[in-house]
């Protein structure tokens, strides 16, 4: 964003003898909106930031958000998977009120409007860097082909630190998009990281980040505790904090530039990390993710930490809100999600539950077949409905549980039932599951002692369910009218991954390429 000094005016219309600048210089001195820039990581669960206390992650450029504006404590997407929880931000409706976009690689559809576009029609300056809304195709609005987050600024690369991070400059691509901004209006940026999404370089967190195994307090109890699999969650801290190098140098350029004074900076990821049970499935560490936000100007009492429930649908009404933008003028389908604004004022402590749901997150079972789930969260208890459960949740064996990356931590849980016969660690992370599933968060964020059956959780449990559905109904979720097939029949914009497991199951030689050979089950097992 190019800066000009009072001094440079004075000497204008000392030189033209105009008493005032252009109309267009006017408006844009006058436009006081603050600008927003929206920082994604891609895989990165709560609570892995050092402002939660993670002392094996250290992100100081997060932790300065933190610190600086609010950290929250409760934030949670409504679908852990790319697509379906990045088409929750740029809308402000849960995942099965989006049609198509309910899935991983839809075609995101023409009816839906973005906040993004909503901001460009109203004089903000818009741009991405890396991923944006991913991964699909994005059918056009009314003939015009879209960008949903806004246009791409990748010019700029640089050496990456390993040989599977992206070269992406993110920091130097959001100065040229700062450049661009030759009429000073507000601006919104996407900061779209693709890290700490998988691949990694195998044990890069040690020797590229100097960190020690024993660094790690604790490997989630639903994985083996090993060497092998320390270095996998090693290497995703080093990710993370490559993401973070990169918002630290953004903090900078807007404080030269300064700019830092009135952007709302928000910080968050799309999904939880990319391991098994986690990413792609509705736990705990799925859906919960970290979430920091600062706005020197608009925020009170800066510093805090709020535990309420923030949902991912309240990005949108929250711009466009501080936009000074009418929504229901805007195009924009009504909103689920609400402001966050009086949060902001410290007049809010936000929601009192969160609603979390999945569909069809990734290829691997017959005829394209989803996992669908919904689940509520509240008062320390999540309550999961699997509405389908004679189905694999991580996707058939015989095509490689492919709704779980490749990975050491997925391989070794393979090969660990493979040797052994039994496994509770295979159970756990690629099994099938009961109908209701129902974990006391508080005392098991790993959920794995399922509580729906206990006699003395009954109540709670129905309770739960009661809630779920009454909110899920009014949502119009076609699922609780009976028509929750519609989404295993929206097509998968990826013609690669049409009809996979028919496809591998005829003798086609496939390999997805996000999984290991070894991943491949010679035969189904139950």
């Amino acid at each position: 964003m190019k800066k000009h000094s009072n001094k440079f005016f004075a000497a204008v219309i000392a030189l033209t003898g105009v008493s005032s600048i252009a109309p267009a210089q006017q408006k844009a001195k006058a436009d006081k909106r603050p600008n927003i820039l929206f920082c994604i990581s891609d895989d990165q669960s709560f609570p892995h930031a050092g402002a939660y206390g993670c002392k094996w992650v250290k992100t100081p450029a997060f932790d300065r958000v933190a610190r600086e504006g609010i950290l929250f404590t409760n934030a949670y997407t409504p679908n852990a998977k790319s697509a379906p929880s990045r088409s929750c931000i740029i809308t402000g409706r849960n995942s099965w009120q989006l049609e198509a976009a309910a899935n991983h690689w839809p075609y995101f559809p023409s009816k839906f409007k973005t906040y993004s576009e909503v901001l460009v029609e109203n004089g903000y300056h818009l741009g991405h860097t890396a991923k944006g809304w991913a991964p699909g195709i994005v059918e056009k609005r009314d003939g015009n082909d879209r960008q949903l987050v806004g246009p791409t600024y990748n010019k700029y690369t640089t050496q990456a630190p390993t040989s599977e991070i992206n070269r992406n400059d993110y920091a130097a691509n959001f100065r040229d998009f700062l450049e661009n901004n030759t009429d000073d209006k507000p601006f919104c940026f996407w900061f779209g990281c693709t890290e700490p999404h998988r691949a990694y370089e195998f044990r890069s967190g040690v020797k590229k980040g100097e960190k020690k195994l024993t660094d790690i307090n604790e490997v989630l109890k639903f994985w083996p505790d090993n060497d092998s699999i320390r270095h996998d969650m090693l290497d995703y801290a080093y990710e993370i904090e490559h993401f973070d190098e990169h918002l630290g140098r953004m903090l900078q350029i807007l404080e030269e530039n300064g700019l830092l004074e009135n952007t709302l900076i928000v910080v968050t990821s799309d999904n939880g990390m990319p391991f098994p049970r986690v990413k792609g499935h509705e736990y705990e560490y799925s859906t919960h993710l970290p979430l920091a936000m600062m706005w020197k100007k608009g925020i009170n009492n800066p510093g805090r930490k709020v535990d309420g429930f923030v949902s991912f649908t309240d990005f949108a009404p929250t711009f466009l809100e501080l936009a000074g933008i009418n929504p229901h003028k805007s195009g924009m389908q009504p909103f689920e999600g609400t402001s966050l604004s009086p949060v902001f004022d410290n007049r809010a402590n936000g929601r009192n539950f969160m609603v979390i749901g999945k569909e069809r997150t990734d290829v691997g079972r017959p005829d394209d077949q989803g996992y669908p789930i919904r689940g509520i969260v509240e008062n320390g208890y999540m309550y999961l409905r699997n509405f389908e459960p004679s189905r694999w949740p991580a996707g058939n064996p015989e095509t490689g549980y492919l709704d779980t990356d490749g990975s050491p931590t997925k391989s070794f849980i393979l090969n660990h039932r493979r040797l052994n016969g039994k496994s509770q660690f295979w159970d756990w992370n690629f099994g099938k599951r009961s109908t209701e599933e129902l974990y006391q968060i508080v005392t098991d964020p790993y959920c794995i002692n399922n509580l729906a059956d206990l006699p003395e959780h009954a109540s709670l449990k129905k309770q739960l369910e009661s809630k779920l559905v009454a909110e899920l109904k009014q949502e119009g979720d076609p699922r609780m009218f009976g028509k929750g097939n519609v989404f295993d029949k929206y097509p998968y914009s990826d013609k690669n991954s049409v009809n996979f497991y028919n496809r591998f199951r005829k003798g086609e030689k496939l390999n997805s390429g996000w999984v290991e050979d070894t991943d491949f089950e010679k035969e189904v097992v139950d």
